[in-house]
């Protein structure tokens, strides 16, 4: 679906609550006001419910936003601002289900039209929040990435690849959106943003007062829970991600890495070296007349053709050992069931501790024999100690009672099947991982993977996947994990 697509549907929808509430309630006072309303109100209601289904989802987004925020104020004038970027970004996700729920909830009050003149000025604040977010990383693009965003000296012609973040995240996964795109929303809801603010007497009003405090009262608590199941006690009801259950990864990565490969180089966007002039080479014209050309111009672009497939997340699967070799096709091209538990986030602490180190000292003892033959021997000489600075691994207690209690019996009865258990982890080393081992006494296969990739596959942390021949059979939240017996008897037949 796209943008326009999904606004036709929203303007639709808001059509017919208009018509209703003009031709069969006569709640209106102005049919364009009463339109604006219902169509924002329903904007916001659809783009905060496909977050609200995945909450952990709109947090990672806003992580990306304040890693930038805060390079961007570092090092100049406001530097002083960096550091409250990563406070937001350790509390992303209270403040990702703050803003859901506030953008839920102001679509209703919107087609309720309850406070008129709290409404408005909400509604015009969140758009301007969303609209310098969206401005920000779409400007990005004008700012070569060893630049700063404030050296505007430096900025050159816009270039998608500069852009800090690619997705603005304001539909979650069901629809991505370009920055510019988006950004281009967002100054389009301005326009309705500023009729609320100067014309709210106008505004419509559905119900009581009463019934509309109580349904912004029970829309609230209930969006609170809906939330928090959504990755507190489940995994997202609705997934909108690449990895979902019984999704081909092994097949819809093998098409995306084909379409990537086949992308060409069309033209060379160049700029001249003494004017300035920008322009455009067909890629046959500049390998003709190479030298040149890059004797007069310089580089600014290729420009490519687009994949026949975008590209995923899936693209990104790769599942290494500690030693940095792959290992995807024990998912990905692997015919035998496996189970992957994957650990985006092992807790732990690491407390600096000294560390006694034994170092034997070694002395050489040469002896010749009558025949002349030289024989050097190593003998001990002494054992020295010294201390270093180490450190000591503490787990957190719920962390590795969640393991032992449940994924460990899920392990040991898979066995008895013949059916692998390997956990793929980030953030660990090979020493770890094995301390880990020891500490739950899984006794399975490790690997490491990017922390964003983890987090992409599932919202868990542990969660637990089965897959056969490059298939999600299915995925679980450790908290709705089934026996063994039934994950068998279910997806094992």
């Amino acid at each position: 679906m796209t943008i326009v697509t999904l606004m036709t549907y929203i303007a639709i929808v808001a059509l017919g609550l208009t018509l209703y509430m003009t031709l069969v309630k006569k709640v209106h006072k102005s049919g364009l006001m009463t339109f604006a309303q219902n169509f924002a109100g329903v904007l916001f209601i659809f783009s905060g419910w496909v977050k609200a289904v995945d909450p952990m989802g709109t947090a990672i987004k806003m992580q990306d936003y304040f890693a930038e925020f805060e390079a961007t104020f570092a090092g100049t004038a406001f530097n002083f601002i960096a550091p409250l970027f990563p406070l937001l970004s350790e509390y992303a996700l209270a403040f990702a289900i703050f803003m859901i729920i506030l953008e839920i909830i102001l679509g209703i009050m919107l087609i309720i039209g309850d406070r008129p003149k709290l409404t408005a000025w909400l509604f015009f604040l969140i758009v301007l929040f969303f609209t310098a977010l969206t401005g920000f990383t779409f400007l990005t693009g004008y700012v070569p990435v060893d630049q700063n965003f404030f050296s505007f000296s430096a900025w050159t012609d816009f270039k998608a690849s500069n852009m800090r973040v690619t997705d603005c995240g304001c539909f979650g996964d069901f629809i991505k959106l370009d920055p510019r795109t988006s950004f281009m929303k967002d100054v389009f809801l301005m326009v309705p943003a500023l009729y609320f603010l100067f014309r709210y007497k106008d505004m419509h009003q559905f119900f009581g007062q009463k019934s509309r405090n109580l349904i912004v009262l029970f829309s609230t608590i209930f969006l609170i829970f809906y939330s928090f199941y959504n990755f507190y006690w489940n995994e997202p009801h609705v997934d909108f991600r690449p990895f979902k259950n019984n999704a081909n990864i092994a097949e819809i990565y093998q098409q995306e890495k084909a379409a990537a490969n086949a992308v060409q180089v069309i033209a060379m966007k160049m700029r001249n070296k003494n004017t300035g002039e920008i322009k455009e080479f067909p890629f046959a014209d500049y390998m003709k007349n190479l030298a040149t050309i890059t004797e007069e111009y310089e580089t600014i672009e290729q420009i490519k053709t687009d994949p026949a497939i975008p590209s995923t997340k899936i693209s990104d699967f790769s599942i290494l050992d500690f030693d940095g070799d792959e290992n995807e096709s024990l998912f990905l091209h692997n015919p035998e069931p496996i189970l992957m538990v994957q650990i985006y986030d092992p807790k732990y602490t690491a407390i600096p501790e000294k560390i006694i180190v034994r170092d034997s000292i070694f002395v050489n003892d040469t002896v010749v024999k009558p025949e002349g033959i030289v024989i050097v021997s190593k003998a001990l000489s002494k054992v020295e100690e010294r201390e270093v600075d180490g450190y000591k691994i503490v787990w957190d207690n719920d962390f590795i009672y969640t393991l032992k209690s449940v994924i460990k019996p899920l392990m040991e009865q898979a066995t008895k099947d013949n059916v692998a258990m390997a956990v793929v982890t980030s953030g660990i080393d090979a020493e770890k991982a094995d301390l880990l081992a020891k500490e739950t006494g899984i006794d399975a296969q490790y690997f490491t993977a990017d922390e964003k990739l983890l987090k992409t596959i599932m919202r868990s942390n542990p969660g637990v996947l089965l897959w056969k021949n490059g298939v999600i059979l299915h995925k679980w939240h450790y908290k709705k994990l089934p026996t063994w017996s039934e994950i068998k008897a279910e997806y094992l037949k």
